[in-house]
């Protein structure tokens, strides 16, 4: 595994909120019930956890980010978070579902996450997710190529930290994995950013941070702007960003 992802949680809780706020109809597509034991995967500051636990069913929150995992303790403290690898994880008593929002692209090694999931199941229990599909943010990251590549000769194939697969490639995975893949829905969610203007920059420095790693703060601002003129026909309207998100939604059993 590469270098982690320097996550933000102030900026990813004030705005980027949104990663939350859809993530709702993900937990009703869970559907919880009380008394179940459930895994939330990559679970950030905890929003979608304490949504959740709501329901009187028992969580646990995983994420490979202590500044996540602090800000969701804190805000949460009756939840049991903890630090993790979601490539690397083994819990000694099962769950009922493994639950997982906008968090599944950030880990390229979607075989080893498939079988850690398989292996911490109950028999006939679910796994439900959502997160980026083939296609998600397209227009941004061809963008940010062409920049880095025309100012400063950059690769950004080598800085990409995702892995956005289609329908057929994941649920190919689930199925080598055991799973029985009941539902699988790939759609746009054109995802509007806060802050007008402003909302692409605090995108690009909440979730694209790894393609920037080797910029000053001067540069950034620089590549930031040029980004912003390439991308602007497509993703500005009416004064504000909307990125063009496109999600896999997906629930699993395990028989």
């Amino acid at each position: 595994m590469g270098s982690v992802h320097a996550w933000k949680s102030e900026l990813y809780d004030t705005k980027l909120g949104y990663v939350s706020e859809f993530g709702k109809g993900v937990v009703e597509l869970l559907n919880p019930t009380k008394g179940e034991r459930i895994l939330d995967l990559g679970c950030g500051t905890g929003d979608l956890a304490y949504e959740i636990n709501q329901t009187g069913a028992a969580v646990t929150g995983l994420d490979l980010s202590d500044a996540m995992i602090e800000k969701a303790q804190k805000k949460y403290p009756d939840i049991h978070f903890i630090t993790g690898n979601a490539e690397n994880f083994t819990f000694e008593e099962p769950f009922d579902a493994v639950f997982s929002n906008a968090a599944l692209h950030w880990m390229k090694n979607a075989e080893n996450v498939l079988s850690c999931v398989w292996n911490s199941l109950n028999t006939n229990g679910r796994f439900v997710a959502e997160f980026g599909g083939k296609g998600n943010v397209e227009t941004v990251i061809k963008a940010m190529s062409e920049v880095l590549s025309e100012e400063y000769g950059i690769d950004a194939n080598h800085l990409n930290p995702w892995y956005f697969p289609s329908i057929a490639e994941y649920s190919t995975l689930l199925e080598k994995q055991g799973f029985r893949v009941s539902y699988a829905v790939h759609f746009d969610r054109p995802t509007k950013m806060n802050d007008g203007e402003k909302g692409l920059d605090h995108w690009l420095n909440g979730l694209a941070d790894d393609f920037f790693k080797e910029l000053s703060e001067s540069e950034r601002r620089h590549v930031y702007e040029k980004i912003a003129v390439k991308a602007k026909k497509d993703l500005f309207h009416d004064g504000d960003w909307y990125l063009d998100y496109k999600r896999l939604r997906i629930v699993a059993m395990k028989p």
